[in-house]
């Protein structure tokens, strides 16, 4: 087999040019507000703290996830063709979960920076100085390179000669697993491993450390002080919940157990409305960055 057939949202023809619209928009929200965090955090001098170091680089991030899959699904909303090569959806899988394991990788690094922020803040400086942060970074975009493309490789060495129709809108995990001719077992727990490895020890050492901030935070004697600090940390929590929880459910879920309909669903909110509404959680709980933003607008209009 050489070539397979993305189904996307074939089954309901009669809404194919409002999903384009919508998707396109939401691409553009994407694009547009990520480029301005990204342009605010590295301008503005009071803005250039670790924290908006790794937001700068979430940012970035963000918009390479969505570039994965949103022109590819809006070029098959377009034609309503879907057909793609082996290689092109060996390519376009790799990356997805290359770029999903760095997120989630970034997440916990964000969450360590708000800890040693609230819970050691006379050491913070020193701690995450700038060699730290670039350490974290690099060490995020570079540590699941190799397993990604193992797992890869792994997964389209399998035959595939069933069907070509891949009941998704993306060359992802479980939907090709299922084309897989093979005894597909191995894949599977493969799946499961590298998924607790990124996606469920991330997310409980994103957990102890803010079991640590709020019982730092509940200690403080201001009011003041804790309203601060957990307006801080609040934006990248929702953050954390929203991703961790739909990844979670696509990746950890046993695969009889995986209805295609409900997985294209979950998908469609870790891929493109939790990467839309990121940017708006952000920035609107975000003073600093509202007050930067202001900034540039009246340069940019004055």
């Amino acid at each position: 087999m050489m070539e397979f057939v993305l189904v996307g949202f074939s089954d309901i023809p009669h809404l194919q040019w409002i999903l384009f619209g919508i998707f396109l928009l939401m691409y553009l929200a994407i694009l547009m507000c990520n480029s301005i965090i990204i342009v605010i955090t590295k301008t503005d001098p009071a803005l250039q703290t670790p924290m908006y170091f790794f937001l700068r680089n979430f940012s970035f991030l963000e918009i390479c996830y969505v570039t994965v899959t949103i022109p590819r699904m809006l070029m098959d909303l377009c034609t309503q063709k879907g057909t793609i090569s082996l290689l092109a959806c060996a390519t376009q899988m790799c990356f997805v979960l290359m770029l999903g394991g760095t997120e989630c990788l970034l997440l916990t690094a964000m969450a360590y920076d708000r800890y040693v922020a609230i819970c050691n803040p006379l050491q913070y400086p020193l701690v995450m100085n700038h060699k730290v942060c670039i350490q974290l970074v690099a060490a995020s975009w570079i540590s699941g390179v190799p397993v990604v493309i193992g797992q890869t490789g792994q997964i389209f060495s399998l035959p595939f000669c069933g069907s070509h129709r891949i009941n998704h809108f993306f060359c992802d995990i479980p939907p090709v697993l299922k084309l897989a001719c093979g005894d597909t077992f191995v894949n599977e727990i493969a799946v499961y491993v590298v998924a607790v490895v990124f996606v469920m020890v991330p997310f409980l050492l994103i957990a102890v450390s803010y079991g640590k901030i709020i019982s730092n935070v509940l200690r403080l004697s201001s009011t003041r002080g804790r309203a601060k600090a957990f307006s801080t940390c609040s934006s990248h929590l929702i953050v954390v919940v929203l991703f961790y929880g739909t990844a979670s459910i696509t990746y950890l879920q046993p695969k009889p157990n995986q209805s295609e309909s409900v997985s294209k669903l979950i998908s469609l909110f870790y891929t493109i409305l939790i990467p839309t509404l990121n940017p708006i959680i952000y920035t609107l709980r975000n003073k600093d960055i509202m007050a930067a933003l202001r900034k540039l607008l009246t340069k940019l209009l004055t």
